[in-house]
C-alpha cells in the first residue's frame, strides 16, 4: 500500500483513519478539503483545484482523504488501495453534528486554514442523504476506474480498528 484513497461519508472517520494509517505506513496524507477550500469556506474551483490534485497524484506515495466524486476518474486509476469507510448514516450524522457543536469556530487540521467549524444545514443534509446519493456513484467509479486496486470496505469502528491492527 503506497497510494491509498480513503473515501466515504463525512463523519465516518475518513480523516482519522487516514492520519492513523499515514503514521503507521509513513505515508504523506493529503486532505482534499485542504486543497478545495480557501479561507471563509470559499471553493477554490476546478481550474485551480485540478492542477493541485494532479500534482498530488504524481507523487509516488500518498494517502488521499476525501470524496470529491467528480475526481474519482483521476484518482482511482492512480491508487493501489481504495478504502471505503461505509459507516451507517446515523453514526456519520451524529458525529458530524457533534463535531460542529464541540469544535464550533475552530478550524480542524484536515480543512484549510480560515475555515472554522460551523453549523451548516446544507452540510448536514449532505451527510444525511450521502448513502442514497453517493453509494451507487462510488460503486460505479470503482467498477470503472478502480478494479485494479485492492478494495477495503469498513462498515464500523470495530472494522476500522481491526484493519489498522492488521496493517
Amino acid at each position: 500500500m503506497k497510494r491509498i484513497l480513503v473515501i466515504g461519508c463525512s463523519g465516518g472517520g475518513k480523516s482519522t483513519l487516514a492520519r492513523a494509517l499515514g503514521a503507521q505506513l509513513d505515508l504523506p496524507v493529503i486532505h482534499l478539503d485542504q486543497i478545495w477550500w480557501t479561507p471563509g469556506w470559499v471553493e477554490l474551483g476546478d481550474e485551480q483545484f485540478l492542477p493541485k490534485l494532479d500534482e498530488a497524484l504524481a507523487g509516488e506515495r500518498w494517502i488521499i482523504d476525501g470524496n470529491y466524486t467528480k475526481t474519482f476518474d483521476r484518482r482511482m486509476p492512480c491508487a493501489d488501495t481504495i478504502i471505503w469507510v461505509d459507516q451507517p448514516r446515523g453514526v456519520c450524522f451524529r458525529r458530524a453534528l457533534w463535531r460542529a457543536v464541540t469544535q464550533f469556530g475552530r478550524a480542524r487540521e484536515d480543512v484549510a486554514p480560515g475555515c472554522p467549524e460551523r453549523i451548516d444545514p446544507e452540510f448536514f443534509r449532505y451527510v444525511w442523504t450521502f448513502k442514497e446519493k453517493h453509494d451507487a456513484k462510488i460503486e460505479d467509479a470503482i467498477a470503472k476506474h478502480g478494479v485494479h486496486a485492492a478494495l477495503v470496505r469498513l462498515c464500523s469502528d470495530t472494522e476500522i480498528a481491526a484493519f489498522l491492527d492488521s496493517v
